[in-house]
């Protein structure tokens, strides 16, 4: 399936005391992953909550191979595991400089109607986006 790849800088405040990045800062980089991903498809979360879509994780896995420092430069590699229904899946990969897995994951993301804050189907108009 498709897939994008995006650097990263890492920031101080994103490091603890030893300059390794805090592990909840890589939801942080999963979801610039997976929003510049969306964009680049030409949906925006965005126009996506203008039409009446929200779009929130449900679930979230991450593995953790090395550890990424202040000032390095991380790629995140995003993929989209399947074509979407109600659910959305994503894959992902992130990388050191040494092109070195550092993080694997995964999350699960469900659409879902704002007015009645029920599930729904993907919409028609973001799946043939997505199809491109």
């Amino acid at each position: 399936m498709n897939f994008d790849e995006i650097p990263i800088r890492v920031r101080y405040g994103e490091t603890d005391q030893m300059g390794v990045v805090h592990h909840g800062n890589y939801a942080l980089y999963l979801e610039m992953g997976r929003t510049e991903w969306l964009r680049k498809k030409g949906v925006s979360y965005n126009q996506m909550e203008k039409n009446g879509i929200m779009l929130p994780v449900i679930s979230m896995r991450l593995d953790f191979k090395k550890s990424a420092v202040y000032d390095e430069v991380v790629k995140v590699k995003t993929q989209l595991k399947k074509t979407p229904s109600v659910r959305i899946e994503f894959d992902y990969e992130i990388t050191n400089q040494a092109d070195e897995i550092i993080v694997t994951a995964s999350t699960e993301l469900v659409f879902i109607n704002m007015e009645t804050k029920r599930p729904m189907k993907c919409p028609d108009y973001i799946l043939e986006k997505m199809n491109n």
